[in-house]
């Protein structure tokens, strides 16, 4: 099976604000309102933390879930090969300052896709944020070892981390979060292998695991693809 990949480059609407938690340029935040009343979603975007994939990819996804009635915040973080610090220290003080940034106070789900999906994992379990009410992990590169060992995107690990073992940024040897977690993987990924969010699941049993037949890497943050559904489906449980 092949990867469509379009949602990467399909334009999309603008979000209706932009926020900064910080000063450096990337530290700022895609902001849809909500086009009726349900809890927050936190988006974190994928791409091998590599610096030449940005938020701008996830605009798709933030659009289509406000038009069903979420508001969509989606982080933007820096990504600089080697240091990988940086990378979550921003995710760090962007959930840090949702609440000065807007309303909190019904909770909000953090949702990742792909390298966004372990750092939203991560998050969950070192950061226990104020006000997480639950975490989906779309496509999550949730085993960082299974994944260096398969070499992933030409060795993004190694990129990401710089060199060695950091079992600390590793969702798989992390505690489990005390918020609920719910794995969403399609059966045909070719790009992050559904083998790690299995690794990830056998490790913490208390996770929903959704596995999706003929589905790739990309359908799940697709609005026009079939999988998207059983992404909003599982959110609106979350939420409602």
């Amino acid at each position: 099976m092949s990867e469509d990949r379009s949602v990467l480059s399909r334009k999309a609407p603008e979000p209706d604000q932009e926020l900064r938690y910080g000063d450096h340029a990337d530290q700022v935040i895609d902001f849809w309102h909500a086009k009726d009343y349900r809890p927050l979603i936190v988006f974190i975007h994928g791409g091998f933390w590599r610096p030449e994939y940005d938020r701008v990819h996830a605009r798709s996804l933030g659009a289509a879930l406000s038009d069903l009635g979420w508001p969509v915040l989606s982080l933007e973080y820096r990504r600089e090969p080697g240091n990988p610090d940086i990378t979550t220290g921003d995710v760090r003080t962007a959930l840090e300052a949702l609440p000065d940034l807007l309303d909190v106070q019904a909770g909000y789900v953090l949702m990742g896709h792909s390298a966004g999906g372990q750092l939203a994992l991560w998050a969950a379990a070192t950061l226990n944020p104020v006000r997480l009410r639950a975490v989906v992990a779309l496509a999550p590169v949730a085993d960082l070892l299974m994944a260096d060992q398969q070499h992933l995107d030409k060795g993004a690990v190694q990129a990401f981390i710089g060199a060695g073992v950091r079992n600390d940024l590793d969702p798989v040897h992390l505690p489990a979060s005390i918020a609920p977690v719910t794995l969403i993987h399609g059966v045909n990924d070719t790009v992050v292998p559904i083998t790690l969010t299995e690794s990830y699941y056998a490790a913490h049993p208390t996770a929903h695991f959704h596995r999706v037949d003929h589905c790739g890497h990309y359908e799940l943050i697709d609005p026009h693809s079939d999988p998207w559904h059983q992404v909003t489906t599982e959110l609106t449980r979350l939420t409602s």
